[in-house]
């Protein structure tokens, strides 16, 4: 080719397109800490060696009290089930055996039930609430029978850990959800958010059981599973911790920010939800103020200015130095799902306050890039490649360690759009896996994003249903 030709490819003055590289490794799986050992598995490592609170007496309870909140069947159905569950659930060769919930194998604690912790809701009442035409009016009605129920508990001398909601299949299919229009807003609400809103108010954790997931068949999970998810939960309700990560830095606060709209305002105004989360697996839910965001002007993802951000930032690690008996962090990890404008650095840099290091990282999913893998099995958990200056990490995926794939899709990446601080990169990757390990409101090998942003949307919708004046408690387990 002469120069005339190379200039009408390439454009006058123009090189020629470099090749992007494209690198690819292959990280650990980290492990989890339980009682007497340690594991990647969260429940092959709870079978063999008992969950991680085990390990302190004085914190492990001998049993772990249950209140039953419905109808009288579904009490009764729920008992029954509770009960068999706690026997031990059989697994077959895709599902582990789930070995029970007795004070000698499992989560090596009795379940505890009381007639005095037990609260029917009347059958005419239920039936009364249900005929109400209006949806709105009905579901309203509906949550307010709930709540009364919920408020007896919390006047209990004596109550009981975790209040078991197991509602009528026509409570649950009438009244799910509601949509309506209020003072020209269009306001949706959701069953369970307002329940877990009302136990807040009463102190209470919750666990809503469906009367399908006794029964089990179609789209229901297998029973083992069902079973393992279920009772890690529970225990976590209680306040212990199932398993502890492995490798997290003791003196780091990894932090999660987004952002919801609170129920009934107008699209103009957001608020911002930070949760916080130390090396230990301890977690506080805290929120933010509300501040202006218009949508058409601004775009669709909120940004937080920089007077907003640097309170937040010092609202978070106020909370976290109280909740950590006066330890303030060496460093803070925080994690958001879009990129960070100069504002927000701006802002988060100065509500540092007196921490030394720090890592600001965005994460997201990112379906547009893939690997593919030679054989049977989609790409390994745990590989991070590399597009020209992308980076990506699978933490979904092929699990060597279980010889399995536990999806029915073809896994996505995850995209560190923007990153700023001190750490390496190797270091952030190696985090964000553990982090994905961290979500006890079920035994899954891992979650697909880190904790930090993973149950960001179920606590958002939670706290869009709080009212601002109801001050949301601190305890994550009352968010899931």
């Amino acid at each position: 080719m002469n120069r005339t030709d190379d200039r009408q490819s390439h454009g006058r003055g123009e090189q020629p397109e470099r090749p992007m590289l494209i690198t690819a490794r292959h990280l650990p799986e980290p492990l989890l800490q339980f009682c007497g050992g340690r594991d990647s598995d969260p429940r092959r490592g709870l079978s063999m060696y008992g969950p991680f609170s085990l390990g302190q007496p004085r914190k492990h309870p001998r049993s772990l009290r249950i209140g039953l909140l419905g109808s009288q069947k579904t009490i009764a159905a729920a008992q029954r089930w509770l009960e068999e569950c706690a026997a031990g659930v059989g697994g077959d060769e895709d599902h582990q055996d789930f070995p029970g919930c007795t004070s000698d194998v499992g989560f090596f604690c009795d379940l505890e039930f009381d007639d005095g912790w037990i609260h029917a809701i009347p059958q005419r009442e239920q039936e009364r609430a249900l005929a109400i035409d209006d949806h709105r009016v009905r579901f309203e009605t509906t949550v307010g029978l709930i709540e009364q129920g919920l408020a007896w508990f919390g006047a209990l001398d004596h109550r009981p850990d975790v209040v078991i909601v197991a509602l009528p299949d026509e409570i649950v299919e009438q009244c799910r959800t509601v949509d309506y229009v209020e003072n020209g807003v269009e306001v949706h609400r959701d069953l369970r958010r307002a329940i877990k809103v009302a136990a807040m108010r009463h102190h209470l954790t919750t666990q809503l059981l469906l009367t399908r997931t006794p029964r089990g068949g179609r789209f229901v999970d297998h029973p083992s599973k069902v079973a393992w998810n279920f009772f890690t939960a529970l225990y976590f309700k209680r306040g212990l911790q199932p398993w502890a990560p492995v490798g997290l830095d003791p003196e780091t606060c990894y932090v999660g920010v987004s952002f919801f709209r609170p129920l009934g305002s107008k699209d103009t105004v957001r608020a911002s939800m930070a949760q916080a989360f130390s090396a230990h697996g301890d977690a506080i839910v805290l929120r933010g103020q509300e501040f202006p965001w218009d949508p058409s002007t601004h775009g669709r993802s909120p940004h937080l200015d920089a007077a907003h951000a640097e309170r937040l930032l010092g609202l978070v690690l106020n909370r976290y130095t109280a909740e950590t008996q006066g330890r303030r962090p060496r460093r803070v990890v925080l994690h958001k799902s879009s990129r960070f404008t100069r504002a927000e650095l701006e802002g988060f840099r100065r509500g540092l306050d007196d921490v030394r290091l720090y890592d600001f990282a965005a994460i997201a999913r990112d379906d547009r890039v893939r690997l593919l893998r030679l054989g049977q099995y989609p790409v390994l958990r745990g590989t991070h490649f590399t597009v020209g200056e992308h980076e990506y990490l699978y933490t979904t995926g092929f699990l060597a360690g279980l010889d399995v794939y536990p999806h029915g899709h073809l896994p996505s990446a995850l995209r560190v759009t923007d990153r700023h601080g001190d750490s390496p990169l190797d270091t952030l990757l190696r985090e964000i896996l553990i982090l994905t390990k961290m979500n006890w409101n079920s035994a899954d090998f891992a979650a697909s994003l880190p904790i930090t942003l993973d149950l960001a949307r179920d606590v958002g919708d939670i706290m869009r249903e709080l009212p601002a004046d109801q001050e949301p408690l601190a305890n994550f387990k009352y968010y899931v």
